[in-house]
Formats: structure tokens, sequence, C-alpha cells
């Protein structure tokens, strides 16, 4: 992660208007949730597919991410999509 740190690196993300996250150096949690979702997106969308260009993997990625957000249900959200259960949080803490 050394190269996060790098100016060139910083002065990119903030001319794109990217916040950069930097946390507690060398804690694993801080990153499990991307891996949780980079894991399942290799299984379910990587491993099982064969993509004829670049391009055909960059229109199937925003297909599953999508669908992932939209879509796919998780138990641990209460059998809902990510955007389901975000929208069912502020319903419930607005009422």
């Amino acid at each position: 992660g050394w190269h996060y740190q790098h100016l060139m690196y910083q002065e990119l993300l903030k001319k794109h208007g990217i916040v950069q996250s930097m946390s507690r150096k060398g804690n694993c949690l801080d990153n499990a949730m991307m891996e949780n979702f980079f894991g399942l997106m290799k299984n379910e969308l990587l491993y099982i597919n064969q993509f004829d260009s670049v391009e055909d993997f960059e229109q199937q990625l925003k297909k599953y991410i999508l669908w992932y957000n939209n879509k796919r249900i998780k138990l641990r959200l209460k059998g809902m999509s990510p955007v389901q259960y975000r929208a069912h949080y502020y319903r419930e803490i607005n009422n």
C-alpha cells in the first residue's frame, strides 16, 4: 500500500474529486467489505465467463454491479438487496 502515499497518486485523486481514505495501518477490517465484494464478483462473474474484449468485460461488470446492488439478496441484509435494505433502513429511522 506504499503507492497510496505518493504525491502524484494523491493529486490524481483530488483532480477527479475523489477523497482518499486511509485509516489505521495494517488493520485488515478496513478493506473487509470490498474484499468480500471482489471475492463474490470473481466467483459469480469473472471465473465462470469468457470475455471477448476488455470492453465486453467492462460492460458485463457494469451489469453485474447493477444486479448486485439492486437484485442480489443477502441473508445478513434480512433477505434484501443492498438498495432495498438501505431504503428500508431510512424509512425506519424517519418514522
